[in-house]
This record gives structure tokens, C-alpha cells and sequence, in this order.
């Protein structure tokens, strides 16, 4: 299957100023056209530095996709950098000149003399147009390699993307396989102990089984390569029904399905009406839920933690002042060694204290608490 890489250009993303979503989406996409990802990368602003990430992907993927520095300002270097890599000068484009100034007149402005530097090119470069934008993209082929550069602003990378280099690449690489995956969620149950039980399936080679550990949730991520959607979708339901069989209950959804939903749905079905206090989380339990549907009714977040006892008797009353079913009552005290997370719970049906014990890093103890409390509400 052919190979790319992703370079993403910009200090800013560097420097931790902006999120870099660009990757995210064009991995996705090139995975769904059954296109292999070897390897991404950030470079900041210097011509010296791209040109020598390109030169390293050179060796060995079959497209290479830069998003960022095709700005008209003296810190959007990849026009200079993609012709440093593959040894051509920049020359100047007259149509994308013409396309720069009919795009500035359409958005009612007048282009300053450094939007010229848009119009420049590598030698030999094919230039993509960009009506959604002022910055064309292009595109360097050899008999070996395309190098895709594309602007950074999502909006006009995506645009691109979907209507011209999506059917480029199909068209170049002939391409007749896909890459899909489905991640199945699980709560309640450590990394090791998921990789115990389908350690076997993890050494699988098409499709292939992955874990993915984060605070309080796993997940297992099947991944196949087929001639079709059909075909892939046939070997990932094997290896799903597999992990089903094994892990059990463990298992809350996939895919798209988040643990809050998953919870709330099921207070839904028995008919119960949720509020919640916490302690020592600044509000993200309460935004969890609010963020999802159901029968989430509102929470309090106090400034002050909580005793167990404490945080009993203010749940109960809390339950009685809201008119709800059911109350969690989440505090987390902080320790020299560890985190003290106290977890209450009034039911129509019972009265429960669950204390817990967190030793990993103290800033993820929050999002391991909330997510060991949803667990318990989509079980209960």
C-alpha cells in the first residue's frame, strides 16, 4: 500500500499557541483511502528546517502533505523550503497572480505587494487554485513522490482537500483499498488487565488490534485494509465479536459513543433523574453530563472539599432540594502521595460511600474520578 507523511509548518503550533487539528483530519482521510501514515511531524518557520524534514520523507513515503507557511508574509517559508528540498527555484505564476487579485476583489479588499509572494511557486509545480482562500496550494511531483502543500487555515486545507486532492491522489496511486478501523470503549478496567485477556489478538497483522489507555478508560482500536468498505467492515466484525466475547461488560461503546451518554441512557431507561455535587474539579463532572442528553438536571460546585460525613448529609439534602432520583456527591482530597477521592451515592434503593485510593499523576486524578463515577451510574 503507498506510504505518506504529514508535515505540519509553524512556530506557532510549536510554541504550543495553537492547536493542531490539520493532522488529525488529514490522517483520517488518507486512512479511509487505504493510504499507510509512516510518520508526522511539526517544524517551526524556517526554510532550512522543512526543506530537510521533505528531504527526509523523500526516502521513503510515496506523498508528502505540508499544511502551513503559504502566507504572503516573510514567516510562511514552505514556497522557498519545498524547492530548497528538491533543488528548483521559486518562479512567479501571472493566473495565480490574476486568481489572488480576483479573490481580494470578490472579499472587497485590495492586495498589498507581499500578496506577490503567494504567487510564487516551485519551478515545475502544478498550482491548486484556492477559492476559499488567498493562498493557491500546488503540488511537486517526481517519478516517486508528490509533495502536496497546502494552507493552514483548516477551513480552506479541507476544502481543498475534499474537491482536488483527494481525486489527485486516487488518479495517482490508482488507488483500490481502504483502511478503516472501529474503537471500541471500555471503562472500569486497567490497560494491563485488557491486554491480558486479548494480548493474542494484538499480534494479529490484518486486521490489527491496538490498545489505547487513557484516565480511567481503554480503548481497542481494530484496524483492516481491504479492496473494499465491505470486505474491511467483514474482517473488523470478527475480531469485534472476539473482543465482545472477552471483555464483556467491560465494554461501554464505540466509536463515537462517549461514557457520559452511554450513562445517562441508562438512568433514562429505569426512569431515574440525575443531580451531582462535586469538590476539587472545577466543574468538569457537571460539564461531562450537561454536555450530553438525558435526565441530567443540574449540579453545584462547592469551593470547599468535604468530609465523607460532610458529604453525605449535603447530598441528601441536595436530593430533597432538586427533586431528583438519584445524587453523586464527588470530592477528591489532595495528598503528599496520592488522591483521596470520596464518591457518595443516594438511590431510591441504597446509600453508598465508594472510596477510592488514585496514585497515578495528581492532575489526571479529576478525569479519572469522573470517569470511574460514570462507570458506576451506566452500571447501577
Amino acid at each position: 500500500m503507498p506510504s505518506a507523511e504529514i508535515i505540519t509548518i509553524g512556530t506557532e503550533i510549536l510554541l504550543g499557541e495553537i492547536v493542531d487539528t490539520n493532522t488529525r483530519y488529514l490522517a483520517h482521510k488518507l486512512r479511509g483511502l487505504g493510504i499507510d501514515m509512516y510518520r508526522q511531524t511539526t517544524v517551526g518557520d524556517n526554510v532550512d528546517r522543512i526543506a530537510q524534514a521533505i528531504q527526509n520523507s523523500l526516502e521513503s513515503a510515496d506523498i508528502i502533505i505540508t499544511t502551513g507557511g503559504l502566507g504572503p508574509t516573510v514567516d510562511d517559508p514552505t514556497r522557498q523550503a519545498v524547492a530548497l528540498a528538491v533543488g528548483v527555484e521559486t518562479e512567479f505564476r501571472e493566473e495565480l497572480w490574476e486568481q489572488i487579485q480576483a479573490r481580494f476583489r470578490r472579499f472587497g479588499r485590495t492586495p498589498t505587494e507581499n500578496n506577490k509572494r503567494q504567487a510564487y511557486v516551485p519551478q515545475g509545480a502544478n498550482p491548486i487554485e484556492n477559492p476559499v482562500g488567498t493562498a493557491p496550494a500546488f503540488i511537486v511531483e517526481s517519478n516517486s513522490c508528490a509533495i502536496i502543500a497546502l494552507p493552514g487555515v483548516p477551513r480552506e486545507m479541507e476544502y481543498l482537500m475534499e474537491h482536488t486532492i483527494i481525486p489527485y491522489l486516487r488518479s495517482r496511486l490508482d488507488l483500490r483499498s481502504v483502511i478503516k478501523a472501529r474503537v471500541i470503549h471500555t471503562a472500569g478496567v486497567g490497560e494491563s488487565q485488557i491486554d491480558d485477556v486479548i494480548g493474542d489478538l494484538e499480534l494479529l497483522d490484518n486486521p490489527t488490534v491496538g490498545l489505547a489507555a487513557h484516565s480511567g478508560q481503554v480503548d481497542v482500536r481494530i484496524t483492516a485494509k481491504a479492496e473494499t468498505i465491505d470486505i474491511a467492515d467483514a474482517l473488523i466484525e470478527g475480531i469485534e465479536q472476539e473482543v465482545h466475547q472477552r471483555l464483556g461488560d467491560w465494554i461501554y461503546g464505540a466509536d463515537q459513543e462517549t461514557l457520559e451518554q452511554v450513562a445517562l441512557d441508562h438512568l433514562d431507561s429505569i426512569g431515574w433523574r440525575l443531580a451531582v455535587v462535586e469538590a476539587g474539579l472545577k466543574g468538569e463532572f457537571i460539564k461531562r453530563l450537561a454536555s450530553a442528553r438525558g435526565p441530567f438536571v443540574g449540579g453545584e460546585v462547592l469551593t470547599r472539599r468535604l468530609s465523607e460525613d460532610d458529604l453525605f448529609d449535603f447530598i441528601l439534602l441536595y436530593r430533597e432540594k432538586r427533586a431528583v432520583d438519584i445524587v453523586m456527591g464527588l470530592t477528591i482530597i489532595p495528598d503528599s502521595e496520592q488522591q483521596e477521592i470520596y464518591l457518595a451515592m443516594i438511590t431510591p434503593e441504597e446509600k453508598t460511600l465508594f472510596p477510592i485510593h488514585y496514585g497515578g499523576p495528581p492532575e489526571n486524578a479529576p478525569y479519572w474520578a469522573i470517569n470511574k463515577t460514570l462507570d458506576i451510574l451506566r452500571t447501577i
